[in-house]
Order: C-alpha cells, then structure tokens, then sequence
C-alpha cells in the first residue's frame, strides 16, 4: 500500500466528506420545509381567511418564504456577499415601487385628452 505523500491529506478528504455530509442534510431539511411550504400552499388554496385581500397575503407570504429558502439555500445567497442583498434590496423596492404606482393607477381618475 502506498503512503501519502502529504500527511495533512487524509485530514483534508474527511473534513471534506464531512462538509459534504453537514450540506446533505441541510439541503435535506429545506427540501422537507418546502414539501411541507407546498402542502401549506395547498391548504391555503381551499381555506377562507375571511377576505380575498388576507387569502392574498397569507398565499404570497408562503411563497415567499419558500422562495427565500431556495433563493438562500440552493442558490448559495444565504453565505454571498453585501452586494448580492444590496442587488436584491434594491430588486425589491423596485418591484413593489412598481406593484404601488400600477395599482394607484387603476384607482386614478381616468384623464381623456381631447384634440383641440
């Protein structure tokens, strides 16, 4: 049988093998947080939250918590760099900046220009 030739080598491969194992069961219990996030999904599809604005809100809380678990856990943002929140941040404000001046829109009074 052959020696290694660099004695720190075997210590390598089983921190490594043990990383390999520790993100094997992370991404085992994310992957049953979502199993368990769709099944909520579902649930909220057929229950009555009293209004069709709080149905809204608790179905686009669940997805975005399980989009928050994919975005940080099988993506990798969860371990990225400042830049990476600051896009997302930013991506946010935008999107909802958006979402606000589409639905003020439909609420505005409607202006009808004539010709002159």
């Amino acid at each position: 049988m052959r020696e290694h030739s660099n004695p720190h080598a075997a210590a390598d491969a089983g921190h490594a093998v043990a990383e390999a194992k520790r993100h094997m069961v992370t991404y085992a219990i994310i992957g049953v947080a979502l199993m368990i996030g769709t099944a909520m999904t579902v649930w909220a599809s057929y229950a009555d939250f009293g209004s069709r604005k709080i149905n809204i809100v608790v179905a686009l809380a669940i997805a975005t918590t399980k989009g928050s678990l994919v975005a940080g856990f099988f993506m990798h943002l969860i371990s990225e760099k400042k830049m990476i929140y600051s896009v997302m941040a930013c991506t946010v404000f935008f999107f909802a900046a958006l979402m606000f001046l589409t639905l003020w829109s439909m609420h505005a009074p409607n202006i009808v220009h004539t010709p002159h």
